[in-house]
């Protein structure tokens, strides 16, 4: 028997519940919110579920595990140019001032803006973050060393260039300064020579196989993630963008949000040491209290959230990469497994340590093909109300958005022919009994592992 065709779009959706956790928030450290059914909601951002899910898949290959193990990745940062002069010191034997000066040189003058030079903290880090293969500064020392003379004969006048436009810069500020200072009725004799110093040269381009070389390092090439979730880089229009081909939803909860503020005070060990071994009160008096106190948002919840991938556009992205059809449609069946095996298993780190949030697991996961992305927002606009059913709550909040989640597809799917292949995994014991009380129609499968749940 055939296998049918796979539609374009294979939408995830999540139940998920945490307790007492901060997985990300705003300015002024306090849990991210919307309003939504006309209550507040908390919020998980879809930036903060991404990175989750691109760097648990990136180590994941990296490591030789999962579905992409081996494939390229990856890496987005500000510190190109740093990981270039390092490759240039440990690969190629160059001293680190020298190596550093020409890889900042080589990426400026390809088109990237440095920060402050005076500024040591932000002097060779791009003003933007670049996201590019993993191998990108081994390529771009590679070259650099192969071209040496060239590049470093380059470097040197380009430098000596900076060095006069800054001087000529410092120059014009301090006559337009001076002559502004200058009494209104001193007025400069009719044909005098002016104090603006002459325009400067201009800086000397960067040798086209250099500029090529940076440009290709640079380039998305075959890295999976960058095809999976897309890049933006404005500050080099010969360097391709890519249109991501992930959807991510901002994750919220389904009832009413509550926060507390949890008080803490910290020990210091030293003081209660002294305080242990004191032989008088009042020595034990001067160590009393603790070492540090403060408050920290906490929130709990029910999340309900939601992505999609768009294998159309996957294979699109890497077959522009450079793959062939066959190799396009292999890279992209791995990528599949492991994006949806990422948005189970991935979580934000923010606060990992001191509330275990990493290790929660979903109570519910629903994935599903269709012709178009579906999300399921709508099915908690009314916001589920916890507590007794007679007394008319829903029950748990868990439960209750299993229940309003499968009953939502249910009845979506029976008006789009466009919808099938839908599968359910639960991690939730309480929930596994549920879905046998509710009597799934034969369209939904329920499955025991995350890989399952692609055809």
């Amino acid at each position: 028997m055939t296998e049918s065709p796979r539609s374009q779009f294979l939408s995830l959706h999540l139940i998920e519940t945490l307790a007492a956790v901060l997985p990300v928030r705003d300015e002024n450290s306090q849990p991210k919110t919307l309003v939504f059914g006309g209550v507040e909601r908390h919020m998980i951002t879809s930036q903060a579920r991404r990175r989750a899910e691109r760097v648990h898949a990136r180590n994941r290959a990296n490591a030789g595990r999962g579905a992409l193990k081996g494939r390229s990745m990856g890496v987005r940062t500000r510190e190109w140019a740093i990981l270039a002069g390092r490759e240039l010191e440990s690969a190629h034997g160059w001293d680190r001032e020298r190596a550093l000066n020409t890889a900042r040189a080589v990426m400026e003058a390809t088109g990237l803006k440095f920060g402050d030079p005076k500024k040591k903290t932000v002097a060779n880090l791009t003003k933007v973050l670049v996201f590019a293969p993993s191998d990108a500064a081994a390529r771009i020392a590679g070259h650099i060393a192969g071209q040496a003379v060239e590049v470093e004969e380059w470097r040197d006048s380009y430098l000596e260039a900076q060095a006069r436009a800054e001087a000529a810069k410092k120059a014009r500020r301090g006559a337009r300064k001076k002559a502004g200072s200058q009494p209104e009725a001193e007025e400069a004799p009719e044909g005098a020579p002016t104090a603006e110093p002459a325009a400067t040269a201009p800086l000397p381009p960067l040798p086209k196989a250099t500029r090529d070389a940076i440009l290709l390092a640079l380039a998305p090439r075959d890295a999976v993630d960058i095809a999976l979730y897309g890049r933006f880089l404005a500050e080099l229009p010969d360097s391709p963008n890519v249109d991501g081909a992930v959807q991510t939803g901002h994750a919220f909860t389904v009832h009413e949000s509550e926060q507390i503020e949890d008080f803490y005070a910290a020990a210091d060990d030293a003081k209660l040491d002294r305080k242990r071994n004191a032989l008088s009160f009042l020595d034990a008096a001067d160590d009393a209290g603790a070492g540090m106190t403060g408050y920290q948002s906490l929130i709990s919840g029910t999340f309900y959230r939601h992505a999609v991938l768009d294998r159309t556009q996957l294979r699109t992205n890497l077959r522009v990469a450079g793959m062939d059809e066959a190799a396009a449609e292999k890279a992209a069946s791995e990528a599949e497994k492991e994006f949806v095996n990422a948005f189970v298993e991935a979580f934000p780190e923010a606060k990992k340590n001191s509330t275990a949030s990493t290790g929660s697991l979903p109570a519910l996961v629903l994935a599903f093909e269709g012709e178009r992305p579906y999300n399921y927002a709508s099915a908690f606009q009314r916001p589920v109300v916890e507590g007794p059913v007679p007394a008319g709550g829903e029950g748990p909040a868990g439960p209750a958005a299993v229940r309003r989640l499968l009953r939502h597809h249910t009845f979506v799917s029976r008006r789009r022919e466009d919808l099938r292949t839908a599968r359910i995994l639960t991690y939730d014991p309480e929930i596994d009994v549920l879905l046998g009380e509710l009597g799934l129609p034969e369209s939904l499968t329920v499955v025991e592992r995350a890989e399952d749940l692609t055809p």
